[in-house]
């Protein structure tokens, strides 16, 4: 009985390392894929790309991407899907724009009603997935029809929000001194990143540690790689996958709210197909569909690596919308065969 406790712990213990070095390996790639293609962007494209504003203008225009991605690798570790974190944007940003506009707000309540949003839709897809057990993909489907549907009931036209304080808000900077550059006037202009930047990064840092450090992060990388084997090893299992959820839909409120505060208007069309660009981010970054492998650090180079090939593409000439898409296709295919191999490694390791 105490070889087969040895045998089996040494199981264990070989399966978790085995997923902290397909993890490590699967954000290596991802890192230098990414520094590969804004170098040769350098290189090749010059103009904009070697300007430090270049970058950060990556980081401003998908702050809330890259929130929303983070929720979406949480979910997607734990081996679960969230496709309604588009439609939870525009909810939020037309929901604190009817709010600031038309029932003359502040600021400081339509974060709240950002939060109160993203929090109801976590706790009841949550409780749907984890203790009804109905499929992910169908009960978050469900949630983007929803609130996509609420969008148009809250309001139908876009508009630009007025509310002084939101738009004092909206357009600070915050300025990052020594990387600015001089224009084709001769004029210097300093180099500077939005409050919503420095949000997604602090979302970044946290759950890069909540993931890595902590029990609950450990527990969600031991239900997504094997929801039995975590429950035999006393795993709540319901529960952890309820916290994904709730954690993604938090994440996916205070990125729509980032988003609003980068957009500064209502629309029943924003965020349209965030959810897929956050699933595509958190892929190429090296989160597994099959759960249990991924990083947040990797989410993270995954939507600048995303944001820098259609910025590339761009750039090229090839504006028509196809054109974006065939290259995200391309990447997107590059890494699912590069987790297919890894995977394939992985079930030799193990039957070996």
């Amino acid at each position: 009985m105490s070889t087969e406790k040895t045998q089996n712990t040494k199981k264990r213990i070989s399966s978790k390392f085995q997923n902290m070095t397909d993890t490590n390996l699967l954000l290596t790639i991802t890192v230098v894929v990414f520094f590969v293609m804004y170098i040769g962007a350098m290189i090749f494209q010059g103009g904009a790309f070697l300007r430090p504003q270049a970058f950060l203008n990556i980081l401003n225009s998908q702050a809330a991407l890259i929130i929303a991605a983070c929720g979406m690798s949480i979910v997607m570790i734990a081996g679960g899907i969230d496709i309604s974190v588009g439609g939870m944007a525009a909810l939020v940003s037309m929901s604190c724009a009817v709010y600031l506009d038309y029932k003359g707000g502040n600021v400081f309540v339509s974060l709240l009603i950002a939060l109160a949003i993203g929090l109801a839709f976590g706790l009841v897809q949550g409780a749907l997935v984890a203790y009804l057990e109905i499929q992910p993909f169908i009960v978050t489907l469900a949630g983007m029809f929803f609130a996509r549907g609420m969008t148009t009931i809250v309001n139908t036209e876009p508009f630009n929000v007025q509310n002084e304080q939101f738009v004092a808000l909206k357009n600070a900077r915050i300025v990052i001194p020594g990387l600015g550059s001089t224009n084709r006037n001769g004029v210097y202009v300093d180099a500077y990143i939005e409050i919503g930047v420095v949000v997604a990064l602090l979302v970044v840092i946290f759950f890069f540690c909540l993931l890595r450090w902590s029990k609950l992060g450990r527990r969600f990388y031991a239900v997504g790689g094997n929801s039995q084997s975590a429950l035999m090893l006393g795993i709540n299992v319901k529960r952890t996958k309820f916290y994904a959820h709730l954690i993604c839909g938090l994440l996916a409120g205070i990125g729509g709210f980032v988003y609003f505060l980068h957009i500064g208007s209502g629309s029943p069309s924003h965020a349209m197909g965030m959810e897929m660009n956050a699933i595509a981010s958190s892929i190429i970054g090296g989160t597994m569909l099959t759960g249990g492998v991924g990083n947040i650090i990797g989410t993270f180079f995954g939507v600048l690596s995303l944001s820098t090939i259609q910025n590339i593409v761009s750039s090229a000439g090839l504006g028509e919308a196809w054109w974006t898409g065939i290259t995200v296709a391309a990447m997107l295919c590059l890494f699912l065969v590069i987790q297919s191999v890894v995977m394939a490694r992985k079930k030799k390791i193990i039957k070996g």
